[in-house]
C-alpha cells in the first residue's frame, strides 16, 4: 500500500493500464496514531484486488498538504469508522445515544469531497462514510436507530462474539440507478423493478434526511436506507451503508461487493482517462 505523497506541478497522460490511485484515509486519528491499520488494510485489499492503487491518508495532514495530495488522486474509498458524524454538522442537538466524534477524520473526509465533486472523481463511501457524504450534501442522521425508529432491526454487531462474521440482513436494491446496475451485472436475484440483497450490518445510526443530489438506492425491510448514490447519469458516487470489503459470505465470496469496487475502479479509469499531476518526491507524512 502506498503511503500519500505530495505532487506539484505539471501534468501528464496517465496509460490506462496504470493503476489509478484511490485515496483512502485512516478510519480514527486513535488508530492511526497506535499503528492500528488492521481494519484500514481490508479496504486498501479491496482496492488493489478490483485493480486500483490505494493510497492511505493521513488524517494529521495541514490544509495545504491535503490539498495537495488530493491532486494526484483519481478517487475515493471512504472507509467506516467507529465515531459517529458530529451532530453539529447537520444542524442537530447530541442525543445521549451518539457516541463520540472524530474531528480530524471529519475534516479530512469533508475536504476529499470537496475534491471529489469540484474534479468530478468517484467515491465509493462506505457505512460512515455514506453517513458523512451524505452530511456533507446537507441531509441528516438518526444518532440511534433502536431509539428512534422502534420496531426496526438490529442493525449493530451487539452480542456477535469476537471474531464471528457480522450479521446479515436482507436489503432491496431500488432500480435505475449504479447500484442497480451493478447488482443485475451480478446475477441478483430480481424482486420486483429491483434486485434482492443480503448484506452484513454492524451500525447503529443511518441516514434520515437525503443530502442534495442523492437518490435512495436501497433499503432495509425496516425502511432503513442502505444506499445513496448521486443522481443517475452524473457523477460516480456511491454510498452504501454495510461493509462491502467484509464480503457477507466468508468462503464463498460475494459478488456484489467484489463487483462495486470494480464498478469505482472502471469509473476511475474513465473520469481519469484524460491528464493527472507530475509526480515529486516530497513524502506526506503519516
Amino acid at each position: 500500500m502506498k503511503v500519500g505523497r505530495l505532487e506539484a506541478g505539471g501534468s501528464q497522460t496517465r496509460p490506462y493500464d496504470e493503476p489509478p490511485r484511490v485515496g483512502v484515509p485512516y478510519r480514527t486519528s486513535k488508530e492511526e496514531a497506535a499503528g492500528n491499520h488492521t481494519k484500514h488494510a481490508e479496504y486498501c485489499h479491496a482496492v488493489r484486488e478490483a485493480g486500483g492503487e490505494p493510497v492511505a491518508i493521513s488524517l494529521q495532514l495541514g490544509d495545504a498538504e491535503l490539498k495537495a495530495l488530493t491532486r494526484t488522486l483519481d478517487s475515493y474509498v471512504l472507509p467506516g469508522s467507529p465515531a459517529d458524524v458530529n451532530p453539529t454538522l447537520y444542524g442537530a442537538a447530541k442525543s445521549a445515544k451518539c457516541g463520540d466524534a472524530d474531528p480530524a477524520r471529519e475534516r479530512t473526509d469533508y475536504a476529499l469531497l470537496d475534491d471529489a465533486f469540484a474534479n468530478q472523481k468517484p467515491v465509493l463511501a462506505i457505512c460512515y462514510g455514506a453517513q458523512i457524504l451524505n452530511v456533507r450534501l446537507g441531509g441528516t442522521l438518526h444518532q440511534d436507530i433502536e431509539s428512534e425508529l422502534p420496531g426496526s432491526l438490529n442493525h449493530t454487531k451487539d452480542g456477535v462474539p469476537k471474531g464471528q462474521p457480522d450479521p446479515v440482513h436482507d436489503a432491496t436494491i431500488l432500480p435505475g440507478g449504479e447500484l442497480a446496475r451493478i447488482a443485475a451485472a451480478t446475477g441478483m436475484e430480481q424482486l420486483g423493478d429491483g434486485f434482492w440483497a443480503r448484506v452484513n450490518t454492524s451500525h447503529h445510526q443511518s441516514i434520515r434526511d437525503i443530502g442534495h443530489g442523492l437518490r435512495i438506492a436501497a433499503r432495509a425491510p425496516d425502511g432503513v436506507i442502505e444506499a445513496v448514490e448521486h443522481e443517475p447519469h452524473k457523477h460516480w458516487v456511491v454510498g452504501v451503508q454495510w461493509h462491502p470489503e467484509r464480503p457477507t459470505h466468508e468462503k464463498l465470496g460475494d459478488a456484489l461487493s467484489e463487483f462495486l469496487f470494480r464498478a469505482l475502479i472502471q469509473a476511475t479509469r474513465t473520469a481519469s482517462a484524460g491528464t493527472i499531476p507530475t509526480r515529486t518526491t516530497t513524502a506526506a507524512r503519516r
